[in-house]
């Protein structure tokens, strides 16, 4: 049998079944929830620029759809495979369910190399992997939306290809696109929004003013950047940011605004004047209330956890804390808001898209922005309690609400007996 640690399909059936157990909930949830309710592979053949077809791989897993329609991205990428794509699938189950959202866990992608591609081939391949897919999705079945290596742009040239299969404008099919064709304002500060409203709540949880905290910020891009100035916008301060080549400390408080306009100008945050530099590495070992890894996976790890200062750490990017990391987190008394709540301001305004577009009613980015800080406020407070309820860390504790969910779907629909 493969390891567990390195295949992320067993460790996505692992962290089911440790709920299922916890909770004391029959085998035959486990027994459902274990794999996708259905899976498909799929072949995408794109004629090339020179005139030769070249014929992709294509995946879509649908995990469960006890809650409604299955929801996830799709991802263009070189090492897209089946247990990938699986195990991402059943934790978007876990995103979905967690966020109260009326969907199940689902997920796509196609194995390519997008930096081999003219742009005309992408949009070929967008179109042919669509085709291929089409009898198997829809706005009430499954519900694809941007990944690793797709765009508004992608979903945009998919959602017209279903609409000319349908003989029908059908909006609703696919998340993420542009807003002149049905895309929510705010789904692009969505993720950094998310992650600052979760861990402010997480705060109020444990009797901290997040108005008064103060804030360190690992990644500067999208979701760092933005997470920044929310922080700061509610009165935080926000002490030191980074992004792959350093970072700025300043112990009074940095002027985000003006650092991001520095980096806008100069494609880089070093060599701004008003801070001092510091790596990476220290930011991530300051003395702050408030941690927000927003980079790259496994920053924090066994090497260098228990140098942590923070009182939080709130997940902004996929996997920035390694199980071992977390086990030194969680016996150090260190909160953290881990990612499948911390970024999950994205599918939860990726509802609202939807829920738009069904509507044919559209939303203000006031709107948008205050409906998702509910949701995330309502989803943290339920992880809190499964917590206290449990003893568990914060990321199992998402599971446990998740699985609770989906089983209490399941049993009402007659699934179990």
């Amino acid at each position: 049998m493969a390891d567990a640690s390195l295949n992320p399909y067993l460790r996505a059936q692992q962290s089911f079944k440790e709920a299922v157990e916890i909770l004391g909930l029959e085998t035959a949830v486990f027994d459902l929830l274990k794999q996708p309710m259905r899976f498909f592979e799929v072949a995408v053949p794109v004629v090339r620029d020179d005139g030769s077809l070249e014929v992709f791989t294509g995946y879509r897993s649908q995990h469960n759809d006890a809650l409604g329609p299955t929801k996830g991205g799709l991802r263009f990428h070189p090492n897209v495979d089946a247990d990938e794509v699986k195990a991402l699938s059943m934790w978007m189950t876990v995103k979905c369910a967690l966020l109260h959202l009326p969907y199940g866990g689902g997920k796509g992608g196609v194995r390519c190399d997008v930096d081999q591609l003219s742009e005309a081939e992408l949009e070929r391949l967008s179109r042919e992997y669509i085709r291929a897919i089409a009898l198997v999705i829809g706005p009430d079945k499954d519900i694809p939306a941007p990944d690793v290596s797709t765009n508004p742009q992608i979903m945009a040239w998919m959602v017209d290809e279903y609409s000319r299969i349908r003989g029908e404008n059908t909006f609703g099919l696919i998340t993420g696109k542009p807003v002149a064709i049905g895309g929510s304002r705010g789904r692009v500060e969505a993720t950094g929004r998310g992650l600052v409203h979760a861990t402010r709540q997480l705060a109020l949880e444990l009797g901290i003013e997040f108005a008064k905290s103060t804030v360190a910020v690992q990644g500067f891009g999208n979701v760092g950047s933005v997470a920044a100035q929310i922080a700061s916008d509610l009165g935080a301060r926000v002490v030191a940011v980074s992004d792959k080549d350093g970072g700025l400390y300043h112990p009074q408080g940095l002027n985000i605004a003006h650092v991001i306009e520095y980096q806008k100008a100069h494609r880089t945050l070093t060599g701004y004047p008003e801070a001092d530099a510091i790596s990476n590495s220290a930011l991530l070992e300051l003395a702050v209330d408030v941690l927000l890894p927003a980079a790259l996976e496994n920053q924090l790890t066994a090497d260098n956890a228990s140098r942590v200062q923070a009182r939080i750490v709130g997940e902004g990017a996929n996997g920035p804390t390694t199980p071992e990391a977390d086990a030194i987190l969680f016996e150090k008394g260190v909160m953290v808001v881990p990612d499948v709540l911390g970024n999950a301001g994205g599918v939860t305004v990726s509802y609202f898209e939807w829920v738009q577009n069904q509507s044919r009613f559209y939303w203000s980015e006031a709107e948008v922005s205050q409906r998702l800080e509910a949701y995330m406020a309502e989803a943290m407070s339920a992880m809190h309690e499964m917590h206290q309820r449990f003893g568990v860390t914060l990321r199992k504790a998402a599971y446990l609400v998740a699985v609770e969910r989906v089983a209490q779907a399941m049993r009402v629909r007659g699934w179990l007996k």
